[in-house]
């Protein structure tokens, strides 16, 4: 079975830091593209990085590029996403998901999703 588990978010200062972990099971890390996404209250989904199976390279949306760095532990089958600078527009549950393609934003090459992690950014 595979599955996706975020970890990580939690409450965070503006001008803060924080790690976000992605585990996955069932499946080789390095097998599918992973990519990070988040959803704030009362917005759309939008996609934020991802990382691809094939050789690793990575991409970003606008919004965090600079700011956001998604990597990948084949060996603890995790990918991260360290996130800094952030920001209170950054709040939102933030999810993981796999992808049997290159990295994309078309969300819909994303097959298997994890549950999310909220990230709360406030003073």
């Amino acid at each position: 079975q595979l599955q996706l588990v975020e970890s990580g978010g939690g409450l965070v200062q503006p001008g803060g830091s924080l790690r976000l972990s992605c585990v996955v099971s069932g499946f080789s890390v390095d097998y599918y593209t992973i990519g990070w996404f988040r959803q704030a209250p009362g917005k759309e989904r939008e996609v934020l990085s991802c990382i691809s199976s094939s050789d690793g390279s990575t991409a970003y949306a606008d919004s965090v590029k600079g700011r956001f760095a998604i990597s990948r532990d084949n060996a603890k089958s995790s990918v991260y996403l360290r996130m800094s600078s952030l920001k209170p527009e950054d709040t939102a549950v933030y999810s993981c998901a796999a992808a049997r393609a290159r990295c994309t934003s078309s969300q819909s090459a994303y097959d298997y999703w994890g549950q999310g992690t909220q990230v709360t950014v406030s003073s």
